[in-house]
């Protein structure tokens, strides 16, 4: 039942099988995000089966994701003193890339898999795309919240170091090169909690949000803001890290993070000027402020 010496991460092990921190904190995430969006449509009075039925290939396409973008990366400082931790390393130890255990699952590349599985699957069922990714938004930054603490038990998403009281160890396996002269009790910020709580921060925001404003809002709103909120809490907390991707002299994510805000700001401003002119020309919209699309989605 208990785990030998050096099996990083594992909470139970079981012969060979060993049951980690980071997957089962991950498949939490995953699960209570689920169960909060499905609660979500329900009360918006959607089928809630559609969250649980698309599952499946969100999760599937949104794992696909995220492991390609890590595997694919070429961090500019190794976080693995035996080789990189990117694309250099899994070309040579290309069965690693099968090793999600270890961790190596990028957000934005989960983001970017998991809608392709949602558009996929609204397309099938003839969804109402922005009403169910309003929906689900908040509950995306439950799971992240979550997730972010398998990250803890693999000692990975650290910074540098710290003599704040809320600085972690970090044993002198999983430091990163430049650290590995540091005395063993030397602490460093824990990057993955920053994260964490600015996620937490977020799905509390967007959670009241949606329910004392919601009167207000627009279909895409809710999904927008948290384009918004996520990326830029990402853009600060990626300057901690000094095993980020880089492209050129910024870091992969915080490109990503750009892009993904300028969308977010992008579909405010859309339902905005579509507001206003629905309202100049007498729209029924430019009362309620939902689209045409609330008469009814298809329920399963």
């Amino acid at each position: 039942m208990f785990c030998p010496p050096g099996t990083t991460g594992a909470i139970l092990c079981v012969g060979n099988f060993a049951i980690r921190a980071y997957g089962l904190l991950l498949m939490i995430g995953i699960l209570l995000g689920a169960w909060l969006a499905a609660a979500e449509a329900r009360r918006r009075g959607e089928n809630p089966d559609h969250v649980w039925d698309g599952l499946l290939v969100v999760f599937i396409l949104g794992l696909i994701g995220a492991r390609l973008y890590h595997v694919f990366s070429n961090p500019e400082v190794f976080s693995n003193p035996e080789g990189a931790v990117g694309w250099s390393y899994y070309r040579e130890n290309p069965i690693k890339i099968l090793y999600i255990w270890e961790g190596g699952l990028a957000i934005y590349g989960a983001l970017i898999g998991g809608l392709a599985g949602f558009f996929l699957y609204a397309y099938r069922h003839r969804l109402a795309i922005w009403r169910w990714l309003d929906i689900t938004a908040p509950s995306i930054l439950v799971g992240q919240a979550i997730g972010r603490w398998g990250n803890f038990f693999n000692q990975e998403l650290y910074g540098p170091p710290t003599t704040l009281p809320w600085g972690i160890p970090i044993a002198l396996e999983h430091r990163l090169p430049q650290h590995l002269t540091l005395p063993p009790e030397t602490r460093f910020h824990p990057v993955f909690l920053y994260e964490s709580l600015w996620n937490t921060i977020g799905f509390l925001i967007l959670f009241n949000v949606s329910r004392r404003l919601g009167h207000r809002l627009r279909e895409g709103d809710l999904f927008a803001l948290y384009l918004i909120w996520y990326p830029v809490g990402r853009l600060w907390i990626e300057t901690l890290r000094p095993d980020a991707w880089k492209l050129g002299n910024i870091a992969a994510a915080q490109v990503f993070s750009l892009i993904a805000l300028a969308a977010g700001l992008a579909i405010l401003i859309r339902n905005r000027l579509s507001a206003r002119l629905r309202k100049a020309g007498g729209g029924p919209e430019a009362e309620i402020g939902w689209s045409e699309s609330q008469a009814g989605s298809p329920k399963a």
